[in-house]
């Protein structure tokens, strides 16, 4: 992909794609059974969104990814946040 492509993304969301790609880093090698680590990445995701993720929204998240053994769907947290 192309630098202004990358730049159009940034405009629009406000988010590096240096912070996405960390991101993407992040939840691809992810051990999604590991309660730190899950999280770790829906805090990001709520960090890079620019919302507040409500603790017992956290929770919630995190016990369906590591009890169901579901992995990060990025839609199911943005549902969950309300967005």
């Amino acid at each position: 992909m192309n630098d202004s492509f990358f730049r159009k993304i940034e405009a629009k969301t406000g988010v590096p794609m240096e912070e996405v790609f960390a991101l993407a880093n992040a939840i691809q090698f992810a051990d999604f059974k590991d309660e730190r680590q899950v999280r770790k990445i829906v805090r990001k995701v709520g960090q890079l969104a620019n919302k507040h993720v409500p603790q017992h929204v956290e929770d919630d998240l995190v016990r369906s990814i590591v009890n169901d053994g579901n992995q990060v769907n990025l839609n199911d947290i943005q549902n969950m946040l309300g967005n």
